[in-house]
């Protein structure tokens, strides 16, 4: 099966950066979920044909919400999902719920960090497009969820009746097959791609 591929541009790169690191992740696959910077949906949603999803929403309706981002602006820029409780953006459970809600009823996507079982349960119920598991100790390190924590997938595939996705410290080829292995739909990538010196060869090492 072919791993579902997220790859989270965070705010390494902006602007002309961001869209070129974007070209270099096409090439590769096209059918890539690619998280960006609101600023930078529009851009990269136009000239790539990857599935552009911002790295966060709010769930206020349009009108006097000055600097929040809607789910309104993300689709009208050409996003097709956003990404919602990240652990380096966590939100509370009303909060998510309501956000959730929001981006249904307008049709854009959402991909749901958990950080353990216990949250992935939780957020389930709420029936999001994409459920990626994410220890946060290990987002940003170059220890993989696959090999320092195979019992969390193993748990969550038994678990969660969902897909469901993992990251954290994922930065071989290795890690990608042993986390498929141990049920997961796919991985989500972050800095071993967009801090690479040659981005797009890193990515095709790892899920070529």
């Amino acid at each position: 099966m072919k791993p579902i591929i997220v790859i989270n541009l965070k705010t390494y790169q902006q602007g002309k950066k961001a869209i070129d690191i974007a070209k270099k992740i096409e090439k590769v696959d096209k059918e890539i979920i690619l998280g960006v910077q609101a600023s930078d949906v529009y851009e990269i949603a136009k000239k790539t044909k990857l599935k552009v999803y911002a790295q966060h929403v709010d769930y206020f309706l349009p009108g006097r919400n000055t600097g929040y981002i809607l789910p309104e602006a993300v689709k009208k820029d050409g996003g097709v999902g956003t990404f919602l409780n990240h652990s380096e953006h966590k939100l509370n459970f009303e909060v998510l719920k309501k956000t959730i809600a929001r981006c249904k009823k307008i049709k854009l996507k959402t991909l749901v960090f958990a950080n353990n079982l216990k949250e992935a349960e939780k957020i389930q119920s709420l029936k999001p497009d994409y459920l990626a598991i994410e220890p946060p100790e290990l987002v940003g390190g170059k220890k993989s969820v696959s090999t320092e924590k195979p019992e969390l997938i193993s748990s969550i595939k038994k678990k969660i009746k969902m897909k469901f996705l993992v990251g954290a410290g994922i930065h071989t080829r290795e890690d990608v097959k042993l986390a498929m292995k141990l049920g997961a739909s796919g991985v989500a990538f972050s800095s071993v791609i967009t801090k690479a010196k040659n981005p797009e060869k890193k990515l095709r090492e790892m899920i070529k």
